[in-house]
């Protein structure tokens, strides 16, 4: 029988802080395994990263050698980060991921924070991206989606152009919504669809490495070639974020903590192998492009995957890359739906968000309304072309919060010693110190090269404090 998350876990009570002003109602349920927790976190991060930032990467870094030095070294990172969260995760197993450790740790203002941050820019605009990078691949069947159906006269669109709708929008806007559906009639739907999906793009990449590595087209000489580049220090924090974009979304398996079976044991599992199997995929695929491409065809590809398919087998071929790379998208937005309608949901069963979000299905026992909004909202993104700037602006935002959830492992161990905790990072404190130091290099790095991307990631962060003040002393008149 599924187990309701604010009853019983294991023959244990939750441990966390119960809070006063929380909403009642029906609950959600435990009934993802350990798979699709798996596949959250696999399906999640492998979206259209890796077939697009390794000519970006190339450019920064210069050569193949120090290129796969950034993709390790973010790994690792992202490791270390998995290996922090787990603890977190297995000791606080409730809907909303960073929001319910943030606002253990330091108090709801800061869980409010990283729930306003994802809800309104980063997770919708993660949303907005891969379904249009979806309709996007699509038009290379259907080019008529890229066709614009009507201009708004008004210079609301990216980089104060006039606003273009495009016929692939649409498309993109239903499929966003369909996936809504889906995992608004039951998570075991959606967590299903995660693993069948992200199965069948694992099989497509896993073929994408064989066909490059066993051709017998491609020349190993091209992985001591070496181009012209940023170089230095600053290539290789340039190239670091475009690795750890790719690398983004590990951490989503937390947001349906209140949702996964055994959560003390499967959670930590699935952050640690999920990420673990992302990094090995990562490697497998550069060492195939570099194997047929040289670092000049990289560096001047933008789509590296169909390009180096195309370069053996010609240009029609590219059609399966295509194929490969949509599932590969399909996945990621289902993953990326199914997991963040929770953050709203838990910001609103504390009175911190609107109320109807609290609502829990009776029947679906999912929280619908709050992840249709969150659909609605990124539809709304979608629209206004502004996707990709948003989650530049948030970056940088979204790395302090990372960080500050990073430091609460020690914060809790000291505040909550009581805090029964199933699994405990390997490697404290080293593990969690090495990820705050790198992420404190990437922030400073971050700043020097992108500082108004980071001022204005701020100001959208900023925003957050008189909504937070608006709904805390509206859930204090309630009490």
């Amino acid at each position: 029988m599924p187990v309701p998350y604010d009853e019983h876990l294991n023959g244990g009570p939750l441990t966390r802080v119960a809070s006063p002003y929380r909403v009642s109602g029906p609950s959600l349920q435990r009934v993802l395994g350990l798979w699709s927790a798996v596949s959250i976190v696999v399906g999640t991060v492998i979206g259209s990263g890796v077939f697009l930032v390794p000519s970006t990467m190339i450019r920064y870094v210069g050569s193949p050698r120090n290129l796969f030095i950034v993709w390790i070294v973010a790994g690792l990172l992202s490791l270390f980060g998995a290996l922090t969260y787990a603890e977190l995760a297995a000791a606080l197993p409730e809907a909303g991921g960073e929001y319910v450790y943030l606002s253990e740790a330091y108090g709801p203002f800061w869980g409010f924070l990283y729930g306003w941050t994802q809800f309104w820019v980063a997770k919708s605009g993660s949303i907005a991206t891969l379904a249009a990078g979806f309709y996007t691949y699509l038009t290379l069947f259907v080019p008529v989606l890229g066709a614009t159906l009507w201009t708004v006269p008004l210079h609301i669109g990216p980089g104060g152009s006039l606003l273009e709708i495009h016929y692939g929008q649409l498309v993109a806007i239903a499929l966003i919504l369909s996936l809504a559906g889906v995992n608004y009639i039951g998570v075991r739907s959606g967590g299903n669809i995660q693993v069948l999906v992200t199965a069948i793009k694992m099989l497509l990449i896993a073929g994408i490495v064989f066909v490059g590595l066993f051709s017998g087209r491609g020349e190993s000489s091209h992985f001591t070639g070496h181009i012209s580049s940023l170089g230095g220090v600053a290539g290789f924090f340039a190239a670091m974020v475009s690795a750890l974009w790719a690398y983004d979304g590990w951490n989503n398996v937390s947001m349906v903590s209140s949702e996964i079976c055994e959560p003390q044991r499967n959670l930590p599992r699935a952050l640690i192998f999920g990420t673990a199997a992302v990094i090995l995929t990562y490697i497998s695929i550069n060492l195939a492009y570099f194997y047929v491409l040289t670092p000049e065809q990289v560096a001047a590809s933008h789509r590296v995957a169909a390009d180096m398919i195309a370069s053996l087998y010609g240009p029609l071929a590219t059609h399966a890359v295509a194929i490969a790379v949509m599932i590969s998208i399909f996945a990621a937005l289902n993953g990326s739906i199914l997991s963040g309608g929770r953050i709203p949901y838990a910001m609103a069963r504390d009175r911190l968000f609107f109320r109807y979000a609290a609502d829990v299905h009776p029947k679906f026992r999912t929280p619908g309304h709050a992840m249709i909004l969150l659909c609605l909202w990124s539809c709304v993104v979608v629209l206004s072309g502004w996707y990709d700037d948003l989650y530049n602006f948030v970056i940088f935002g979204s790395w302090i919060l990372y960080l500050m959830t990073a430091v609460s492992v020690f914060v809790l161990r000291k505040k909550r010693p009581d805090l029964p905790r199933p699994y405990r990072v390997i490697g404290y404190p080293i593990v969690p110190v090495l990820f705050i130091g790198v992420a404190m290099l990437l922030l400073i790095s971050t700043v020097q090269t992108r500082p108004r991307e980071s001022l204005m990631g701020l100001i959208l962060m900023g925003l957050a404090v008189p909504f937070y003040a608006f709904w805390r002393n509206s859930r204090r008149s309630r009490r």
